[in-house]
Parts: structure tokens; sequence; C-alpha cells
């Protein structure tokens, strides 16, 4: 099943689970009410848990939706949630009167795009959700190599979606290094391979690469939500997890995402697998228009990292507070000095040029060109030949034509079948056998010569 987007789905759901809460919500605080008078404390306690497990709910809903009004650039959806995450975070459940709540969480409600709209509406918004290709801007990708420290030795960099290959380009230029990049849009993949070293043509997630094999990974993955044959996937996720194991260990990764997609799933991924985290966001002009930032660490053995996961997540609704990328110090992350060998590297899809740099540094050709020469070359046997030899080789015309020697002449062997008799005294009787016999037709200066 092809790709499609899901966000119109995503937001009826949500807008369904929102309806539900703010029915059962009060109804279950005037039930503690009532089990309270009644001297009913175990019930109470009870429907409480209820509660608390609704507003955990809620919490988690109110932070989707932030995600998918940024996403679908909805501001004023993605403000209001925003404001409203830390109030429901810290309402107090035993508040007698769930009104205001109850108001605030309806109006947001309201902001979500209906299935129902008319096509132009449900047109626009689809409009609004970019396709996933986000090229990183190069005058952040000099910040970011400023806050690099080159080794000496050769390096390999991989970059999984690398588009035009701009990218990685620039981050490489003038380093020694390898740079290695995969793209799924061909005709971007064909632009990118004018400016890598190697390109690998089509899906990333089916394409064969070696692993613990790159020093620095380059990830600035699409963003949309989508669904495929595995379900429902989000990309930036899914190309996180499936690129940490090509990454060395003390490799160095540069993540790019919006900073809405720092959730907890992300957040506890990088924090199991890195250290030495940064966070910087893009300058305020770029900014503005992606809402992009950078996460920065360095591979180590994987480890739990929750509690680092807990703080890396805030940053997803305080974006104010993520220093700019122009606060990254230089030198501050140094790419690990040992030189690796990447074994494997092939897309998906054929790709000529890929193809071409194979044969190079292969010796295959060369072992093709080495047997004909062979084959065009004298040869002579290591021992004389029998006459039985000599009869197989004539038969089969390798010895014919022109012979250039001290006494130059002209040869022509050919096969005759002949029928040899002899009568059996002792059982009277006649035997016939058919014999093969060779004939050598040779013509020099003196005349035709016949040997057989």
């Amino acid at each position: 099943m092809s790709d499609s987007y899901y966000v119109l789905e995503r937001f009826a759901e949500l807008g369904r689970s929102l309806d539900g809460m703010l029915e059962a919500m009060p109804v279950k605080r005037n039930a503690i009410e009532v089990y309270r008078g009644r001297n009913n404390l175990k019930s109470a306690q009870e429907v409480y848990k209820e509660l608390e497990s609704m507003k955990a709910g809620l919490t988690e809903s109110v932070q989707a939706l932030r995600l998918l009004f940024c996403e679908c650039d909805i501001q004023d959806g993605a403000e209001f949630a925003a404001k409203l995450y830390p109030a429901v975070r810290k309402f107090n459940l035993m508040t007698p009167d769930y009104t205001q709540l109850i108001a605030a969480v309806r109006h947001m409600r309201g902001l979500i795009p209906e299935q129902t709209t008319d096509a132009s509406k449900v047109g626009r918004l689809m409009n609004n959700i970019r396709l996933g290709y986000y090229p990183t801007d190069l005058e952040h990708i000099k910040l970011i190599k400023a806050g690099l420290m080159f080794p000496k030795e050769r390096i390999n960099m991989l970059d999984p979606c690398c588009g035009c290959g701009l990218a990685l380009n620039l981050l490489a230029m003038q380093k020694n290094a390898v740079t290695y990049g995969i793209e799924l849009d061909r005709s971007r993949a064909e632009e990118a391979e004018t400016r890598l070293d190697r390109v690998g043509f089509g899906s990333y997630f089916y394409s064969h690469i070696s692993s613990e094999a790159f020093h620095v990974l380059f990830l600035n993955p699409p963003y949309l939500s989508v669904i495929n044959e595995n379900g429902r996937a989000r990309h930036e996720k899914r190309f996180l997890v499936e690129s940490i194991h090509q990454l060395m260990t003390d490799g160095i990764m540069i993540y790019v995402i919006p900073y809405y997609r720092l959730t907890g799933d992300i957040c506890r991924i990088i924090c199991d697998n890195f250290e030495n985290i940064s966070v910087f966001r893009f300058m305020d002009k770029e900014f503005s228009k992606f809402k992009q930032i950078v996460i920065i660490g360095v591979k180590k053995t994987k480890a739990d990292g929750s509690e680092q996961a807990q703080i890396l997540s805030q940053y997803a609704m305080l974006p104010e507070k993520i220093p700019f990328i122009s606060e990254l110090k230089p030198l501050t992350y140094r790419i690990p000095d040992r030189e690796k060998k990447v074994e494997v590297f092939k897309g998906t899809e054929f790709n000529v040029g890929e193809l071409k740099r194979q044969l190079a540094g292969s010796k295959s050709i060369d072992m093709l060109f080495e047997q004909s020469r062979i084959d065009a070359v004298e040869k002579r046997p290591l021992l004389p030949l029998s006459v039985g030899q000599v009869g197989l080789i004539g038969g089969s015309g390798l010895i014919n034509g022109y012979m250039d020697c001290d006494h130059p002449h002209v040869i022509k062997g050919r096969v005759v079948k002949n029928t040899k008799k002899w009568f059996d005294h002792e059982n009277n009787t006649l035997t016939e056998t058919k014999v093969n016999k060779m004939i050598f037709n040779i013509l020099t200066a003196d005349g035709v010569k016949r040997l057989s």
C-alpha cells in the first residue's frame, strides 16, 4: 500500500477523545463528592484514580494536537495548545468547578479541522502540510561544521536522505572525508551524484549499508507522518532508529528536525544511545519558516536514558529556551580518528553512476582483457604431442591455413572414413570396421605433399 497522509484522520481521533473526556471528567468529579458524602472513601479513591488517568490522557492529547497544528501550519491552534499544556498538567483535580478547564479544551477542540469541511478548505489544509523535503540552510551547515573537530585520518560521512547532496558536501568540503548518501527521489539523487562520492538510489529502508562504519551521521529526515505497509509511521523517528547502528561508537550524530517533533519517544531513543547531547535552534529567519532545531550527540553503548529524556523533551514545549546554533562553540565535538572501510553500500534501484564507480575499482574488467590477450598469443605445448593428439587438433581445423616459418607452406587437414575388412578363418566370417583417417594436404614451394 502506498504512503498516504493521515493528519485529518488523526485530528478526528483526537477530537473524539476530547469529546469523551470533556463529558466524563465533570461526572467523575461529582461522583467523588457523592461517595465522600456517603463516607465511601474506597469508591471515592477509585474514581479519583480514574480521573487521574483521564487527566494524563488529556495532557497527551493536548501535546499531540500541538504537534499536528504545527505540522499543518495552524498557528493559532499550535499557540493555544502550547499555553493550555502546562495549565492542564498543573490542574488540581479536586477543584470543585471544572467550567474554565472545559471551556479552554472546547476552544482548542474547535480549532481542529473537520473532515466534513468543504473540499477547498481540506485542500488548503493539505497544501499546508509540507511534503517532507526540508533542505538544510547552508549557512547553518557552516555553523554546525565549525563545532566539529575533524581528524587527519580519512572518515566516512552518511546522509540517509541526502536530497541534492548540498548539505553533506558542504559539511565535508576540504576535509579528508568520503561522503555517502541515499536519496529516494531520482532527479535529486542524480544531482547528488555530482557532489557526493557515493550515492544510492531508492528507499533508505531497503538499502544495504555496512554497520558501525560511519564517523558522522547527518540526518535531516522527512517530517511528515504517513501510513505505509507497516501501519502508521513517523519518518523522522524511523530514520533515527534504523540509522543508529550504522554510526560507530563515539561517532557524531547531527539530527535536524522541527522542535515540536522532539517528543518523548524521540528523546528516549536519543538519550538511550547518545551522550554529550546538545540542542540548538536555527536562527530567527530560518526558525520562523521551518521551526528547525539540531540535536548533536556522541554515540555510546546503549543504556537507560529515561531521566535525560524527560529533560530533553521539555524543549518541545519551550522552544524559546533553546539556544541559537550560533552559540555552538568551535571544535566542541571530536570526530573519531580511526579509519574504517565501508564494505557494503548499495541502494535499492539501478544506478549507472554507482555501477561505473564499482567497475572502475573492480578486477573483473582487467581479467576479461587479460583473457583476450592470452587467447591471442601463440601457444606451444609443454611436451611434444602424440600422434593421436595431432590427429584431434588437425581434425578440428585448428592447424589449417598458412604456416609462417623457415619454409612457408599452406596446410589443410581433413578426415575421411575408410572401411577396413578382414577374414576370420577360425570362425569363417568376414568382418568390416569403419575407421577415421586423418589426411594433411600440404602446399609447398616444391608442390603438394600428402600426409596420412
